[in-house]
């Protein structure tokens, strides 16, 4: 049994995106590892840094991302699905640029992959997710947040990242990754792992030109510059008491780049939030009552959310 890792990036660098610490992090159990990297800005170093990792299983895929792609997340799968045509296991492991795997977790998956090999109504597994907030101490693990996703899929041609990259369906064609019709749900089974998303950890100014770039290929490079120009030079993040409290550890490759945490002095403990910008999601009062059902009485379990997968319970 092989495993491929895979994922995409572009100005991971700039944007400040722990994409070395993520490949890393999940490289030890991966036979391989196929990055599609993005041609950024001038003044971006992603490639260098994929590059320093120094491991001949690494291969990068160069690639243009052409504008005619950038809406509603479509050129996100598009690079997704272009490494992962690259991989060659019997399983695909995908994570994110901002997605980084404790290795406490690694020996799980791996052995997870062994005893589902051979079951064919496996197509993928199912992770758990704690979605760090404004620093590395807070987390949000709630019904403001999807709590589980597809990260690890078997190696068919038939199974296609789907929408802006967030999930994978199964398709014998898919010609648009926001296409519903001809597709279906994967089948899949737990895991006991977690996936760790530090996609909203970064200094205030860089979250807002994370932001922007996120909104330009959502929505367009016109409009995200458009919305942006209007905007308060500093995210933010609102009070972290809204948060989840982090005691456990965090994986060990991000222990460089959480040495480098210093923008405390920017970020806001407690309080309320400003009536100068429109509410983060999970301050909104709807969210905030359904967290407290959820945690008080269901012992933090969800009610309905996205889940864009089929869970075979008896594996």
């Amino acid at each position: 049994m092989k495993i491929s890792g895979f994922s995409f990036v572009r100005n991971g660098d700039k944007l400040y995106y722990p994409v070395k610490e993520s490949i890393e992090s999940i490289l030890p159990i991966c036979d391989e590892f196929v990055v599609a990297v993005g041609k950024g800005d001038d003044d971006d170093s992603t490639r260098e840094i994929i590059e320093s990792i120094n491991s001949s299983k690494i291969k990068i895929i160069d690639t243009v991302w052409e504008e005619k792609y950038w809406k509603k997340g479509k050129i996100n799968a598009l690079q997704t699905n272009l490494a992962k045509s690259y991989c060659k296991g019997d399983w695909c492991f995908y994570v994110q640029a901002d997605e980084v795997v404790h290795e406490k977790y690694l020996d799980t998956v791996a052995k997870r992959c062994e005893e589902l090999q051979n079951d064919e109504r496996i197509e993928g597994l199912l992770f758990k997710y704690k979605h760090f907030w404004g620093d590395y101490n807070h987390y949000f693990r709630s019904h403001a947040w999807y709590p589980n996703e597809i990260r690890v899929v078997k190696n068919s041609p038939d199974i296609h990242s789907w929408q802006s990259a967030q999930s994978f369906r199964w398709a014998k064609t898919l010609e648009d990754p926001h296409q519903e019709e001809g597709t279906r749900k994967l089948r899949v089974a737990k895991v006991d792992a977690e996936i760790y998303h530090y996609g909203w950890v970064r200094p205030p100014h860089l979250m807002r030109n994370k932001m922007k770039a996120l909104n330009s290929v959502h929505w367009g490079k016109d409009k995200a510059n458009q919305d942006y120009d209007s905007k308060a030079k500093l995210f933010d993040f609102g009070p972290l008491d809204f948060a989840d409290s982090f005691k456990d550890t965090h994986p060990k490759v991000m222990e460089a780049m959480i040495a480098k945490f210093d923008w405390a002095d920017k970020l806001q403990m407690s309080g309320k939030p400003s009536p100068m910008r429109e509410l983060h999601k999970h301050e909104r009062f709807k969210y905030r009552a359904l967290d407290w059902f959820e945690k008080t009485f269901l012992g933090g379990e969800l009610i309905g959310g996205f889940k864009n997968y089929d869970l075979v319970n008896d594996v």
